[in-house]
């Protein structure tokens, strides 16, 4: 009879009794276990075996502590007006910021009308504390934020479905209509945006709590912290789930995501969701900051400010539109205080981002951190303190040259004289010129010779570090 089972059926049979044998083999070892298989316990190591385990990510526990210290300690050590004010703006515009991130950042989506989201919800933020205060609603003033993030999903909602549709540059225009067709609006409905003269609140409304009545500019400093540490986390949380790297999919190579069967068009409706309600968010804070909404916040000015900023911090990494939120504040508060050319000044920083640094301070920094692991930094710095001196050589002629410009055609009334750094300067006088031209000459020669140098040893300290890399993988 074995002669004639062909040696297929043969094999497979062989095969079959093998298995079994196994099988009963293991069921009988976990039997004669202490408690049996049924205890569930986890079988003991054999000699020479070791356990392995994830350590807890000890560095970002130390960045998230560091985070929140910040955000405790910055207004003890920063205690006027001012500065409260400020920082208070600067929590509204990293939630903010992060928002967009979302978007251009993580999932690729060039988008011209953000702001369109952020002032929705910072007018039925504050519609919302109107009539908690009116008595219409029984809401915890510290909740109203909240409004905003759902009146922001609300409009995600209606307006991303028909945005996501499209990607790249479609997916920017559409968004860019939809900013222009809703600042239009905001002019035309003067019952629920309030005209030019906007919609005016105030937050002190009802009993205080704990002592907490959001008169004070530190009590709301600390509820936009608040909010600003739990946003900051759930988005970060957001990069990690698999909606999140599938988003980076989509961002990366569309078509292979649509090849193994996932809508990308989902996917990206999905995103921006979430980007509006957390962009409502930021609205609703700021509403709550400043007891007032106008129609400027949802203006095609403040999205590009959301895209510029965001794009000058980092839109590659993840804390980069933070530091994109905190130069946003600086530059609209601060530097539009110093100088009447703070725009000029601030659209050349993002020509020269875009042209030696396109993915902004937070690829310096990763670069920089990368030569410090491999010990490369410490040579680099009188380097570096050579452009730094070169570049403000440079910066203080130019930057003469365009306030003298700047002076003579804003302030002519005034005379030619005028004060630069604490030097009298005459705006109408060739020596004054002839100065700042020989400063700006002077500092882009050095700049450019010391930016030779540096180039040189860039490239040898990299050079080296690929070295160590390739020496400790063939170990």
């Amino acid at each position: 009879m074995a002669a004639i089972i062909p040696p297929t059926v043969a094999t497979t049979a062989a095969t079959v009794a093998v298995t079994t044998a196994v099988n009963a083999t293991i069921a009988a070892n976990a039997s004669a276990t202490p408690g049996g298989a049924a205890a569930g316990r986890p079988p003991r190591a054999r000699r020479g075996e070791t356990y392995h385990f994830k350590p807890h990510n000890v560095g970002r526990w130390l960045i998230w502590g560091f985070y929140a210290l910040v955000l405790i300690v910055a207004p003890l050590m920063w205690t006027s007006s001012l500065a409260q004010t400020m920082l208070s703006q600067i929590g509204i515009a990293i939630i903010a910021c992060l928002s967009y991130n979302l978007l251009l950042g993580q999932g690729g989506m060039l988008s011209f009308g953000h702001a369109v989201y952020s002032g929705l919800g910072a007018y039925l933020a504050i519609h919302t504390l109107n009539a908690v205060g009116s008595g219409q609603l029984a809401l915890p003033v510290s909740l109203v934020p909240i409004a905003g993030g759902f009146a922001g999903l609300f409009f995600a909602a209606l307006f991303g479905y028909v945005s996501t549709k499209k990607s790249g540059t479609p997916f920017a225009m559409i968004t860019l209509g939809l900013g222009e067709l809703i600042w239009s609006m905001s002019l035309m409905l003067p019952e629920f945006f309030g005209g030019e003269g906007g919609i005016s609140s105030n937050r002190v409304v009802g009993k205080a709590v704990w002592g907490i009545s959001f008169g004070p500019q530190i009590q709301v400093y600390y509820l936009i912290a608040i909010y600003a540490f739990v946003c900051t986390a759930l988005l970060f949380a957001f990069t990690r789930t698999p909606l999140g790297r599938m988003l980076n999919a989509v961002r990366d190579n569309p078509e292979r995501v649509e090849f193994i069967g996932y809508d990308t068009q989902w996917v990206r409706f999905l995103a921006f969701l979430i980007a509006g309600f957390f962009a409502g968010v930021s609205g609703g804070l700021s509403a709550l900051n400043f007891e007032i909404v106008t129609a400027e916040v949802v203006g095609a000015a403040r999205s590009g400010a959301y895209l510029l900023f965001t794009f000058l911090g980092g839109a590659t990494f993840f804390f980069g539109p933070i530091i994109g939120a905190v130069l946003m504040v600086v530059a609209l508060v601060l530097l539009s205080e110093l100088t009447k050319a703070w725009l000029l000044y601030l659209g050349l920083v993002f020509l020269f981002m875009v042209m030696y640094a396109p993915g902004g301070i937070a690829s310096l920094i990763m670069m920089n951190l990368r030569l410090a692991a491999f010990g490369k930094l410490r040579a680099l710095w009188p380097s570096y303190l050579g452009l730094a001196g070169a570049a403000a050589t440079m910066l203080l002629g130019g930057s003469a040259m365009v306030e003298m410009l700047y002076h003579l055609q804003l302030n002519e009334a005034l005379g030619p004289k005028m004060s630069y750094l604490g030097l009298a300067l005459n705006a109408r006088s060739v020596e004054s010129w002839f100065g700042a031209g020989l400063v700006l000459a002077t500092g882009l020669g050095l700049f450019e010779l010391l930016r030779r140098q540096f180039r040189a040893e860039w490239d040898h300290a990299q050079e080296e570090i690929e070295k160590e890399i390739k020496r400790r993988e063939s170990l």
